[in-house]
């Protein structure tokens, strides 16, 4: 018989449940039942089991399916996975390939149907414990945001997050973080709102602040779905009853006294990444003041509903080939699609391809000159027909080879993911233990940890940017040299034929990468899926 052992611990430590110990105590537990041979053993260590995205793991369903053991022997059952879809579809391929499943701890035995009942019952049961935390640390979280914490994420504009300590009602020292203030982006802030306020329009307070090379936060443009977030952001209003009225009648539970002075803290706003419904959100008075009258406030939130209300729905264009791939060569901007007066003879009207950017500042950060697009258009499809097949697949060919060497870049990635989700979870039970722990000096340690997990987390963060930037390994490895020359054949022998505007961009988006248009010189650069440019 050929035995395998899992073993797996969230971090790297040498004490309890180790890896090692793991994988002694199932060696122990084989020889006590007449398992011998030697043993493949996959360790995964730093890595959480709310996912099987790990590698040792993935690796072991691999040899799995090669048959290179008959049974797969664990610690316990949520070594394997805390995720009962997860648990049941490892019990399912193990029993596809006819590998028995043995958990120690829990005196699991899949080669017995009372086994296999029994190892489902305790996966429904771990999964209901891990929700049933989750839940409570959710919970615990929103209890403190009531009170006007500010509890993380990402800090609006005209602000910071500052740890401030304090005395509570029996005089002992208290920590809590809130918002300050920072008087340049405020100013910008208020300034958006008062353009808003004046000119009624997204759009205008988007050119105004691009002409102006006003920036944000972290240095980037204001686009119309950032200045949105900014004017729909209650943190800025002196909350007054009116605001708490407005909030009220959207389903957001509203928590604190409004006293025309202080700015409002919204929490609960998304899970796991997704929106959540206004009735989930949480509305409380911050500690930090405001800065926008609040009629002001609402009438922008108003104005914001009639005009949306208003706005034409933007279909995609039925004449442009190149929507999407197409850059500016100047400023890296994508390209939209302009219209020109009608024709009278033929009722037509000629469209034009300008830089957005150039468009959207009033011409005041990009010069680019515009170009008719079928004139664009006819230039493209020519440098496309032309491209030679054998100088094609002798370039991606090569891009291949050299991909060889980042190999490992993409578990580098995973890995970094990781140790962020780990320390984050670890971070979340900190904030339970506090605010069980209020009146206790022990918060304060409590505090301590949280800034400390924080500080890595943003370190971690930091160093997946480098990854990420050194090589976009997937876009790479996903090359596919036989679609992309299929696509090559296909183009020039169909793209005639087709009658369809819709049928043509595919076919274009299956072999290019990205067009750019310099408006100064004329030229057009074709670049096609991991090649040079044309």
């Amino acid at each position: 018989m050929k035995a395998a052992i899992y073993s797996r611990k969230s971090k790297f430590t040498g004490k309890g449940d180790s890896v090692e110990n793991q994988v002694q105590m199932c060696k122990e537990y084989g020889k006590m039942h007449g398992i011998t041979c030697d043993y493949i053993v996959y360790e995964d260590e730093g890595f959480s089991g709310s996912t099987t995205n790990r590698p040792k793991f993935q690796e072991m369903i691999h040899d799995a399916m090669s048959k290179k053991f008959d049974v797969l022997i664990c610690y316990r059952l949520d070594r394997i996975s805390r995720n009962i879809a997860d648990f049941a579809r490892l019990i399912e391929e193990l029993q596809e390939y006819s590998i028995d499943f043995i958990s120690i701890r829990e005196q699991f035995d899949t080669s017995t149907p009372m086994g296999r009942a029994m190892m489902n019952i305790a996966a429904v049961f771990a999964q209901l414990e891990r929700e049933t935390i989750a839940e409570r640390i959710r919970d615990n979280m929103l209890e403190l945001a009531k009170s006007g914490h500010w509890l993380g994420g990402q800090v609006p504009l005209g602000y910071n997050s500052k740890k401030i300590t304090y005395l509570d009602a029996e005089y002992k020292q208290r920590s809590m973080y809130q918002l300050s203030p920072i008087k340049e982006e405020l100013e910008t802030t208020k300034l958006i709102f008062d353009k808003y306020l004046e000119t009624k329009s997204l759009s205008q307070v988007s050119k105004y602040l691009l002409s102006n090379n006003i920036k944000g936060k972290n240095g980037g443009d204001f686009g119309k779905k950032s200045i949105n977030s900014i004017l729909t952001n209650p943190v800025y209003v002196k909350a007054n009853h009116e605001v708490f009225s407005y909030l009220q009648d959207l389903g957001i539970s509203t928590a604190g006294k409004p006293n025309v002075k202080h700015g409002i803290l919204t929490y609960n706003k998304s899970q796991k990444g997704k929106k959540t419904d206004y009735t989930q959100w949480i509305a409380a008075i911050g500690k930090h003041e405001g800065i926008i009258n609040p009629n002001d406030w609402l009438f922008v939130q108003e104005t914001l509903k009639t005009n949306k209300a208003k706005a034409p729905r933007m279909g995609t264009s039925h004449t442009a080939l190149l929507t999407g791939i197409l850059k500016c060569a100047k400023c890296g901007s994508g390209m939209r699609v302009t219209y020109g007066n009608k024709n009278k003879e033929t009722g037509n009207r000629a469209y034009y391809y300008t830089c957005s950017l150039k468009n959207n500042s009033g011409q005041t950060r990009c010069a680019n000159k515009n170009i008719r697009g079928d004139q664009l258009e006819l230039m493209v499809i020519k440098k496309l027909k032309a491209f030679n097949r054998d100088t094609l697949l002798k370039e991606l060919k090569d891009l291949q080879k050299k991909n060889n060497q980042f190999n490992t870049t993409a578990h580098e990635i995973e890995s970094i993911k990781n140790q962020m989700d780990a320390k984050k979870v670890a971070i979340q039970s900190l904030v339970t233990q506090v605010s069980q722990n209020k009146e206790s000096i022990a918060s304060n340690y409590f505090i301590q940890e949280i800034e400390r997990l924080d500080k890595e987390c943003k370190q971690l963060q930091q160093k997946l940017e480098v990854k990420k930037n050194t090589k976009d390994v997937k876009d790479e490895e996903n090359i596919n040299i036989d679609l992309i020359i299929r696509s090559l054949e296909d183009f020039n022998a169909l793209f005639d034929t087709l009658e369809n505007i819709n049928d043509k961009r595919y076919l274009i988006s299956c072999l290019v990468d990205k067009i750019t248009w310099d408006g100064s010189n004329g030229d057009v650069d074709v670049y096609l899926w991991g090649c040079k440019k044309k």
